[in-house]
């Protein structure tokens, strides 16, 4: 399920763990996430206005366990390293 955060620019952003349109099957979640990682997993943030899609790592159970700027400061950490 997707998660919406707007950053303070206006633009909200979609964010989703990679894979997660497939099923919810183990070898889907296995293939989001991070090689060589127990517990991170690839997440894809969308942005509305055509603005190019971040590619993050979050930690397992981010849906939930991440704040809003949580979210927002690493979409910016990984824009700036861009």
């Amino acid at each position: 399920m997707p998660r919406e955060v707007t950053d303070a620019k206006g633009i909200t952003w979609s964010c989703i763990q990679a894979y997660a349109g497939l099923s919810d099957e183990p070898e889907n979640r296995e293939a989001a996430q991070v090689k060589g990682e127990t517990d991170l997993y690839w997440v894809v943030c969308t942005p509305d206005g055509g603005a190019k899609s971040v590619r993050i790592q979050l930690e397992g159970e981010w849906e939930k366990s991440y704040s809003d700027e949580d979210l927002l400061e690493a979409l910016q950490v990984e824009q700036q390293s861009a």
